[in-house]
């Protein structure tokens, strides 16, 4: 039998070719793959999670209690750190790659035509069917009306936060992003969704209402409740997923709780034991590296959220590692971050990644007007973690804040991949 992949080299030298940024607007190829390969249904319940900030957390809060009440889960987000490999998981594992080609060749066979992120979409989806998976959660890339995630039948939507983002794509104002992501509501599927600014609030309501869709706004949950993932901003995040969860619970023969009440010791247990790397990520000094924040932080919503976090830790920065995007909106998200650290120091680590901004021309940006430069460009993160090693703060336990993109902390990680995988013990959030 001929076979396009025989490796899982060989499917990621097609993805690579097919370009990592490579967007191509449109659900028609989507469209084409799935009635291919699923003329029937797979037996499998579907969420999709929208949003601009907390996507991936909200995600994974459900994942882990769906998992906490004995579910079999397939989990999909985006981007990866260090192998695509992370972005498909059944039961918290990432897929082997050994599971790659078969089903890559299904793939292929069934549109050759698929993007990057389509092609890992369908991929995701028949290895969620082929391993009996009963919840299937997948994270929207970019937007919701022409994501590759919308072309699934969905039993729920999750919108985590609608901030600006992505805005020469999706439009220049909040109002119009709102709309993008809110044209993800495409029939009567129930929608769980964060409190929102009013623009993004009117476009969710005015999509659902078009579509009869139940839409419901959640509330943050109390600190009394413990959470696997770090910071205040996340007690929204995980009040959407449990909200979701209780939604469904009763498909899977669970009794249907009403929103106010207390977490069962089951849902208790998935909230405390959710996990997601690079999201307010603490990290012990070793010999390689001193104490350490990982937050994806870029925009000016991600990055209150991780100055908010500071102040509660209440321990002074050592310094910040901060790199990003050239055509993210990244400056109002520097100077944030500039305020809060006062003078102490910001390290630029140059990118390898084409899209990357010139590390020099940001510390430029981030010096200018500043009577006290605080900003340095430095040639990569492995510089920025010695020179940041190199201080010597007035607490031995200050953290150096590593923020500003995904794609540093892709960097990050692909020195330190041991960091990706949950941690034996539980480090639930500090108190609030």
């Amino acid at each position: 039998m001929h076979t396009t992949f025989p490796s899982f080299a060989q499917v990621i030298a097609h993805l690579d070719a097919r370009g990592f940024f490579h967007m191509e607007l449109g659900l028609e190829r989507m469209e084409q793959a799935l009635a291919r390969l699923f003329p029937v249904r797979p037996p499998l319940v579907c969420v999709q999670v929208l949003g601009t900030n907390g996507k991936g957390s909200t995600a994974a809060f459900l994942d882990s209690l769906a998992r906490s009440h004995g579910l079999r889960t397939g989990l999909y987000t985006s981007p990866h750190f260090v192998s695509p490999t992370e972005r498909i998981r059944l039961d918290g594992v990432p897929l082997p790659e050994a599971a790659w080609p078969a089903l890559a060749d299904e793939v292929y066979a069934a549109c050759p035509e698929l993007t990057y992120f389509e092609f890992l979409t369908v991929l995701a989806l028949l290895a969620f069917a082929r391993h009996g998976v009963e919840l299937a959660i997948l994270e929207a890339g970019l937007g919701g009306r022409h994501d590759a995630t919308t072309a699934c039948p969905a039993d729920a939507l999750c919108y985590a936060p609608i901030a600006l983002d992505h805005a020469a794509i999706l439009g220049p104002t909040l109002a119009d992003i709102a709309a993008d992501k809110a044209a993800a509501i495409r029939d009567s599927a129930p929608v769980v969704s964060a409190p929102q600014y009013p623009a993004a609030r009117a476009a969710l309501e005015a999509a659902a209402a078009a579509h009869a869709a139940p839409l419901s706004f959640v509330e943050p949950l109390p600190p009394a409740v413990p959470l696997g993932l770090a910071g205040p901003h996340q007690r929204v995040n995980a009040a959407v997923a449990l909200a979701t969860w209780r939604s469904l619970a009763p498909r899977f023969g669970h009794a249907a709780l009403s929103a106010s009440a207390a977490p069962t010791p089951a849902e208790a247990d998935g909230l405390a034991r959710a996990f997601i790397a690079g999201r307010l990520q603490s990290l012990p000094a070793c010999a390689s590296h001193p104490p350490l924040l990982l937050d994806g932080a870029h925009n000016p919503h991600g990055m209150q959220a991780l100055v908010h976090h500071l102040r509660q830790l209440g321990r002074t920065p050592r310094c910040a590692v901060f790199s990003c995007l050239a055509d993210k909106d990244w400056l109002p998200a520097a100077r944030l971050l500039q305020k809060e650290l006062g003078d102490i120091p910001l390290l630029v680590p140059q990118l390898h990644n084409e899209r990357a901004a010139d590390a020099s021309a940001v510390a430029a940006a981030c010096n200018a007007g500043r009577a006290r430069p605080t900003a340095r460009a430095v040639p990569d993160v492995t510089a920025a973690l010695a020179a940041a090693g190199a201080l010597r703060p007035a607490a031995a336990d200050a953290p150096v804040v590593l923020c500003g993109s995904l794609y540093l902390l892709a960097e990050f990680f692909s020195l330190f991949p041991r960091y990706l995988t949950m941690p034996d013990t539980l480090s639930p959030e500090e108190p609030a």
